[in-house]
C-alpha cells in the first residue's frame, strides 16, 4: 500500500474487517465489478466466524416482531442459494444441513412459553409444530424422555460451518482479484465528499468508499468527517465440543438457553454462554462446567465422556445490527449482527452491495435474480 495515495483508484472499495460478513461483501462487490482491498487486524475469518457453532436458525432466535426479525427470515430463505454459488465459484465443499430444530421442554411452565412463542413466530412466517413424548423418543433415541413434557420442532431451521464457508470465501474473492491482507488493522478513515482515506497498519490509501466490518472492533475504527459511528461490544461465549459417531444428533437440539449440533465431521458443538467481560479469551472452568452439565441432560451418554474441545468466541455485539450507509455515500456500517453473523452474512451483503451500487453508480453485473 502506497504511503502517499491521495486519488482514489477508479471503482476501488475497501473492507475492514475480514470475517464471514465482511468477506461475503467483498466478493458480491467484486461480482460487480469493484476493485476490492480487505484488511483485518487478525486472520481471515480468525474470530466470531471461526467460534460460531453455525445455527441458521430464525426457529431458535426469533422472539416476536423487529428488524431483525426481517432479516433473519429473509437471509434463512437465501442460505441455499449462497452455499450453492459459493461453492461453485470457490471449488470447495460446506458442509450445509437443513435438518430442522427440536426443542424440549422439561416443564409445563417451559411448555407454555415454547407454544406462546411458536404463535408469535407463526404470525411472521416463521412454521413449527408439537411433538409428543413418545414421537421424540422415537426419532431422537439419544434425548432425555424422563420428564420431558412436550417439544416442537422447526422445520427449517438449518445449519452450516462457518470455518468452510469463511475458506470457501477467501478461494471465491481470490478468484474475482480480491485483495485480502491479514494482520493488518485499519485505525482511521478520513470521509470527505470525494473519497475516503484509509490508515492501515501497512500505510495510508484513499477509495472511493470503505466498509467498516470489524465485528465486536468496529468502533476502535475512528472515523472522521462524519458523526461517530455506533458502539460496539465484545460479547464473549463459551463452546464445548464432542467428537460423536455420525448422526448422533441429527437436528439442531435446544433445551433453554443451551443448544446442541452436530457437524458432518462428527463435531457435537453444545453453547453457549453470555459474557459482558470485555476482550477476555479466558476459558472459564465453571462455564465449561455448566454447558457440560446441561449437554449431559439433554444427551444423558455425553455423561460419560469429556468435550474433545473448549474454546471462546467474542460476538459482535450492540444496540442493533447496522447496514448500510452512515452519513455519507462513501461510509458504510456491517456489525451488530450479535448472535446472528453467520446467518445474517448472506442479506447484509446483498443489501449493501445494492446500496453501495445504487448510491455510487457503478453498473451490476451480478444477475438481479441473484440479488433480489
Amino acid at each position: 500500500m502506497s504511503r502517499t495515495g491521495s486519488t482514489a483508484r477508479e471503482n476501488s472499495i475497501a473492507i475492514a474487517g475480514a470475517g464471514i460478513i465482511g468477506m461475503s461483501l467483498a466478493w458480491r462487490l467484486a461480482q460487480s465489478g469493484w476493485q476490492v482491498s480487505v484488511f483485518d487486524k487478525g486472520e481471515i475469518g480468525g474470530e466470531s466466524s471461526w467460534a460460531g457453532a453455525g445455527m441458521l436458525s430464525p426457529g431458535g432466535e426469533i422472539e416476536g416482531p423487529s428488524r431483525i426479525a426481517t432479516l433473519a427470515t429473509e437471509s434463512r430463505k437465501l442460505y441455499c442459494e449462497f452455499v450453492r454459488e459459493l461453492e461453485q465459484s470457490s471449488g470447495l465443499a460446506i458442509d450445509y444441513q437443513e435438518c430442522g430444530a427440536l426443542d424440549l421442554a422439561y416443564s409445563q411452565e417451559e411448555m407454555g412459553a415454547l407454544e406462546v412463542r411458536a404463535a408469535r413466530q407463526a404470525g411472521m412466517g416463521i412454521p413449527s409444530k408439537s411433538l409428543t413424548t413418545a414421537y421424540v423418543s422415537t426419532f431422537w433415541p439419544r434425548v432425555q424422555t424422563s420428564g420431558l413434557v412436550g417439544a416442537r420442532f422447526y422445520p427449517e431451521d438449518a445449519i452450516v460451518n462457518p470455518r468452510e464457508v469463511v475458506a470457501a470465501l477467501e478461494a471465491a474473492c481470490r478468484k474475482n482479484s480480491v485483495s485480502v491482507t491479514p494482520r493488518c488493522p485499519v485505525s482511521r478513515v478520513e470521509v470527505s465528499d470525494a473519497a475516503v482515506k484509509i490508515h492501515a497498519a501497512n500505510g495510508i490509501e484513499t477509495y472511493k468508499a470503505v466498509v467498516i466490518a470489524a465485528g465486536a472492533w468496529s468502533d476502535s475504527i475512528t472515523a472522521t468527517g462524519v458523526p461517530a459511528p455506533p458502539v460496539s461490544e465484545p460479547v464473549k461465549g463459551h463452546l464445548i465440543g464432542y467428537l460423536q459417531p455420525a448422526q448422533t444428533c441429527n437436528t439442531i437440539v435446544r433445551c433453554g438457553h443451551t443448544y446442541l449440533l452436530q457437524r458432518a465431521n462428527g463435531l457435537l458443538i453444545a453453547g453457549a454462554s453470555v459474557e459482558h467481560v470485555g476482550f477476555d479469551r479466558a476459558i472459564q472452568p465453571e462455564m465449561v462446567a455448566h454447558l457440560t452439565a446441561q449437554a449431559g441432560h439433554v444427551f444423558p451418554h455425553l455423561l460419560e465422556t469429556m468435550p474433545s474441545e473448549v474454546w471462546t468466541g467474542l460476538r459482535p455485539g450492540g444496540d442493533a445490527p447496522h447496514i448500510g450507509s452512515w452519513h455519507s455515500p462513501r461510509l458504510y456500517l456491517a456489525y451488530g449482527h450479535y448472535r446472528n453473523g453467520i446467518l445474517l452474512a448472506p442479506v447484509t451483503a446483498q443489501r449493501l452491495a445494492m446500496e453501495i451500487n445504487s448510491n455510487l453508480g457503478k453498473r451490476s453485473s451480478v444477475s438481479a435474480a441473484r440479488l433480489l
